[in-house]
């Protein structure tokens, strides 16, 4: 593994977390409101469905909720991948000259295992983002932060429903980076080693960077744009979170309402209500985000606007995801460089993985 720490790594991965997330989220709010089913109806003008302005209005709406979930994270992520790619390179065993796990899948394993633990912390954000990125700020009167305060509100009596999305946000990311990491560190090690043999390699930080920028982006749009299907419904599973968080509310009783000698918790439920109420809350993540199936989902996306509305958003999500993973990586290769050279190691980001 490389000399940096796991401090270092969570340093890094949190600073290249707030830089992507300040720069491209604006895309991300675009293409949410594209792929969403109120698509034509809200953001859609005319007999020709030309994009309205509503489609570019609050395009920072729900980016605090996504900082601060994506700054703990990334570390989580990138701890997770680091490590992950270690023990296993470390330990794969030589048989008749070659290695037994080729190192393709070595990556797609490692970033596969931290998406899992990263999707766990992410879920709650993700939900609240997404919600957050399709209110109507003109009609709610705006004000800062109105939209993910609002989008908070919806699953105040039952929070526990904002990890309900897990599963579609693991189910959309985990091929997503599957795909992106083998070819990611393939194209990474290719660059290096032509600027190794042609005698241009320079081995600065900048240079590091760049070439890590390079082949994350490449990367991550090739796997952005296969994966929109899986996209677009996970961003109607998302949406629809809201509403499911809103069908397990039930009618509080009345504060008194248990009768004489009942005793009352400060919100007027009686003892057996409160507990009632923890556990069905629990009960409820389990539940899916919608009451629709991913399968029903497509099929619905396919009869609605055919094959393509699967791909809806797919060219700005691999535009998007071009300057987000290139800027995103190669921010956080960097953060690393410096990070380990600043302690005085020699360090300019390749290692034995």
């Amino acid at each position: 593994m490389s000399s940096n720490t796991n401090a270092d790594i969570w340093i890094a991965g949190a600073f290249a977390a707030f830089t992507v997330d300040l720069i491209v989220f604006p895309l991300d709010t675009i293409k949410t409101r594209i792929q969403s089913p109120s698509y034509q109806k809200r953001y859609t003008q005319g007999p020709s469905n030309a994009p309205s302005r509503a489609l570019f209005r609050g395009v920072y709406q729900g980016v605090g909720s996504a900082i601060v979930a994506t700054l703990p994270s990334s570390g989580a992520f990138f701890t997770t991948y680091e490590g992950v790619k270690s023990i296993l390179s470390d330990n794969n065993p030589t048989i008749g000259g070659s290695k037994l796990l080729p190192q393709p899948l070595i990556h797609a394993a490692a970033s596969g295992t931290a998406e899992l633990v990263s999707c766990a912390i992410l879920t709650p954000a993700e939900v609240i983002k997404q919600n957050a990125q399709m209110v109507d700020r003109s009609a709610s009167g705006g004000g800062f932060g109105s939209a993910t305060w609002q989008t908070l509100a919806r699953f105040r009596s039952n929070p526990l429903a904002l990890w309900r999305g897990y599963s579609a946000l693991a189910g959309r990311n985990l091929p997503f980076t599957a795909l992106q990491f083998p070819m990611f560190e393939g194209l990474r090690d290719r660059i290096r080693r032509y600027r190794n043999e042609q005698g241009i390699r320079t081995h600065t930080l900048l240079e590091s960077g760049l070439i890590t920028a390079v082949s994350a982006g490449i990367g991550g749009s090739i796997s952005a744009v296969v994966t929109t299907p899986v996209d677009v419904v996970k961003t109607r599973i998302m949406l629809s979170a809201a509403e499911s968080a809103a069908e397990d509310q039930t009618p509080a009783k009345k504060a008194g309402q248990g009768g004489k000698g009942v005793f009352v918790d400060a919100t007027g439920k009686t003892m057996q209500e409160a507990k009632q109420g923890l556990v069905e809350a629990v009960k409820n993540v389990a539940k899916p985000p919608s009451s629709k199936g991913s399968l029903q989902i497509a099929r619905e996306v396919i009869q609605e606007h055919g094959v393509k509305g699967l791909f809806r958003g797919g060219l700005l999500r691999g535009v998007w995801t071009m300057l987000g993973s290139g800027l995103y990586l190669g921010v956080y290769e960097s953060g690393r460089i410096y990070l380990a050279n600043r302690r005085g190691e020699s360090y300019d980001g390749e290692d034995s993985g």
